[in-house]
């Protein structure tokens, strides 16, 4: 394969309000979709998958067990100065699981989708 694009698929509760949070808090670009069962958006040369509960990827496992949002799989995005973006995502009332939390390799925190699916704000120590 020579595509350099990285697909990710989240189990959202709510497609289209899954799609308006990854555009207007993370700016990503919307892409064609099939809400409200499925919705695909696009940051660089991640592509994230939005699949609802009308989605063939929400449709329960053969013993029984059914896809659900909300797990601790995340996605991680880097930044220079993490402590004026968490500022500015919980000014538009984004919610996040825990507070920054800074270790050897950087500083970190959880923003939570509305699905409860979560994106790792990071910071590494050398920007630090």
């Amino acid at each position: 394969m020579t595509d350099t694009t990285v697909i990710v698929r989240y189990i959202v509760s709510d497609v289209q309000k899954s799609t308006d949070w990854y555009v207007n808090h993370f700016g990503f670009s919307r892409l064609p979709n099939a809400s409200p069962a499925f919705a695909a958006v696009e940051r660089g040369p991640l592509r994230l998958l939005l699949s609802g509960a009308g989605s063939s990827a929400a449709r329960p496992m053969p013993d029984g067990r059914q896809p659900a949002p909300g797990g601790w799989n995340r996605i991680q995005f880097l930044f220079e100065d993490l402590a004026a973006e968490v500022e500015r995502l919980r000014g538009q009332g984004v919610t996040f699981r825990n507070e920054i939390l800074t270790g050897p390799g950087g500083s970190q925190i959880l923003a939570e989708d509305p699905s409860d699916n979560l994106v790792e704000l990071f910071q590494p120590a050398a920007w630090g």
